[in-house]
């Protein structure tokens, strides 16, 4: 019987132990962890720009509720309604374009303790009243009531208030300063024709005297053309009016039953109001405006360095005129 050898036998190698791949954070299971950090996250941006957005809402709302009424009170004045309604017809139309003006002023203090103790400089706050004059954020106001001030704010009729605040030009011989805000969903006031006024015609001071916002007075024109009544402003053709005028209205408009701006409210006869108020007409307020919004000062104005005066006895018998006439 043959006998085959037998192959020589291969050794057995020891078995791979099973490979582990590696989890990856990004790739594979995710922490516990995430999802809670996530909603957290999303709350707090949640809770940081809810009041935000709230008083953004609520602007809005005001915003627009103010523009609707305008619209209607301004559509409802060209048919002609009976005067007692035209008073709140217009009040409502002019609403939207009055502004607050906030100023603060850095001034010397004479005081001795203040000195003392390394205060000589003090903040003195100003306030008064524009209106908007174009949709662009063009307000128009009185020069005196930015005059010298380092800080201004504009509040707007739907509450907002806007701190950044642009001075396009100032003129100081008719007490005009344009100003100038980054703001959407303004209402500009129309622009009245100042010289069709008549003595006795009805209008409306709109300002915020005292800073009591909006505040409307009625009076009527009482003259025109007054001139040298108002000691610090060079050129002067005020419009005189009964309508009530306090500190606080400076810069606000004077409107026709239109609700047109036909002046700016500038002055009073004394320190408190008397029942005699004045304002810039529109004719020349325009006309400045324009100049300030196009170059940022005046270029042009004519000066004959004369001025009108009475013939007193004094001056007759310096001039030698044998009459007072």
């Amino acid at each position: 019987m043959e006998e085959h050898p037998l192959p020589p036998e291969t050794p057995h190698e020891p078995p791979e132990p099973p490979r582990r791949e590696a989890v990856h954070p990004a790739k594979g299971v995710s922490s516990p962890r995430l999802p809670l950090m996530l909603a957290f996250l999303v709350v707090l941006i949640g809770l940081l720009i809810s009041p935000y957005l709230a008083e953004q809402i609520q602007y809005g709302l005001t915003r627009g509720r103010e523009r609707a009424r305008a619209e209607v009170a301004r559509g409802e004045l060209a048919d002609s309604p009976d005067v007692a309604s035209r008073y709140t017809l217009v009040a409502q139309a002019i609403a939207p374009s009055v502004v607050g003006i906030d100023t603060v002023r850095v001034v010397e203090s004479r005081d001795e303790m203040a000195y003392l103790f390394h205060q000589p400089q003090l903040r003195a706050e100003g306030e008064g009243s524009g209106v908007i004059v174009d949709k662009a954020g063009y307000i128009i106001t009185n020069y005196h009531v930015v005059d010298g001030a380092t800080e201004a704010s504009v509040k707007l009729s739907d509450g907002r208030v806007i701190r950044d605040v642009e001075l396009v030009g100032t003129d100081p011989q008719t007490d005009i300063a344009v100003l100038r805000i980054n703001a959407s969903g303004l209402t500009a006031a129309p622009w009245g024709d100042s010289d069709e006024l008549q003595v006795g015609a009805p209008v409306l001071a709109v300002g915020n005297p005292f800073g009591l916002e909006r505040t409307v007075t009625a009076g009527i024109i009482s003259a025109k053309e007054r001139r040298g009544v108002v000691g610090n402003i060079g050129y002067q053709d005020f419009i005189q009016t009964d309508a009530a005028v306090n500190p606080g209205n400076s810069g606000g408009p004077l409107v026709n039953m239109k609700a047109e701006v036909v002046g700016i409210n500038t002055a009073i006869y004394g320190r408190a109001y008397q029942g005699i108020s004045f304002a810039i007409p529109s004719r020349l307020a325009h006309e400045v405006y324009d100049q300030l919004k196009a170059t940022g000062k005046i270029t042009e104005r004519g000066w004959l360095g004369i001025q009108m005066a009475p013939i007193t006895p004094e001056l007759a018998e310096q001039f030698h005129l044998d009459t007072l006439q």
